[in-house]
């Protein structure tokens, strides 16, 4: 075959697209268990950290997961168990996203750190630029923060990523009231300017619309939880 003919640039340029696509489907397919492994570790890691266990190895983080967390149960909207979980569970509510949380599959993380009991509930939203996503813990009557953590896909360094990077700001939800006394309505938010220090957290300086989506996502993914925890 005529090297400079059309047939064989075609047939050239054929086979080395499929040897490329094989090999990055070999790649891929090599690598994904140990991707797959380090996006379980983070999240373990963010269910830690809103439970304040931060700043741990890798090792020891997962060693702590296991120990702290009793179950990883799958609840819906009325507060009945669809899945039990299991202790250090990494296969019911862990396994959850927030497709999952859409179509009413909530996870609840009944977990127990120094001998108390905590809850962590999983919260998702839109911020400026992307989705964020957290993890509020509760105290064991179900209605005090013990302590928050909050992710992002895209906001913007120093700014809207602060709901992120700032541990400080992430700490000054702890304390705060899920709802007002006698309310069924999630009031624990995040304002401009507050004025109920017992539900509300201030916002950051020049990230208002990341943290309107924050304040957006804890009183529509809280929400989805009130009938769990009112219940007694």
């Amino acid at each position: 075959m005529k090297t400079n003919s059309n047939s064989y640039i075609f047939i050239y340029s054929t086979v080395l697209v499929l040897v490329v696509a094989f090999l990055l489907a070999f790649v891929y397919q090599a690598l994904k268990p140990a991707q797959d492994a380090n996006v379980a570790l983070d999240k373990k890691k963010q269910i830690l950290a809103s439970l304040n266990i931060r700043d741990l190895d890798n090792a020891t983080a997962a060693q702590k997961y296991a120990e702290v967390v009793v179950a990883d149960q799958i609840l819906d909207e009325q507060g009945n168990v669809v899945e039990a979980g299991e202790k250090g569970g990494e296969k019911a509510g862990f396994q959850l996203n927030s497709a999952d949380y859409k179509a009413g599959k909530l996870a609840f993380f009944v977990c127990n750190v120094n001998g108390e009991q905590k809850y962590v509930i999983p919260v998702y939203g839109m911020g400026l630029w992307g989705a964020i996503s957290g993890y509020i813990s509760l105290n064991s009557d179900k209605q005090t923060v013990c302590g928050a953590y909050f992710n992002h896909d895209s906001e913007t360094a120093g700014l809207g990523a602060e709901i992120k990077d700032n541990t400080g700001w992430q700490q000054k939800f702890a304390g705060k009231k899920i709802f007002k006394e006698g309310s069924s309505d999630v009031a624990l938010s995040v304002e401009k300017k507050p004025d109920d220090p017992a539900t509300q957290v201030d916002g950051i300086t020049g990230a208002t619309l990341t943290c309107n989506g924050v304040r957006d996502m804890l009183k529509e993914g809280l929400g989805k939880y009130t009938t769990i925890l009112k219940k007694q």
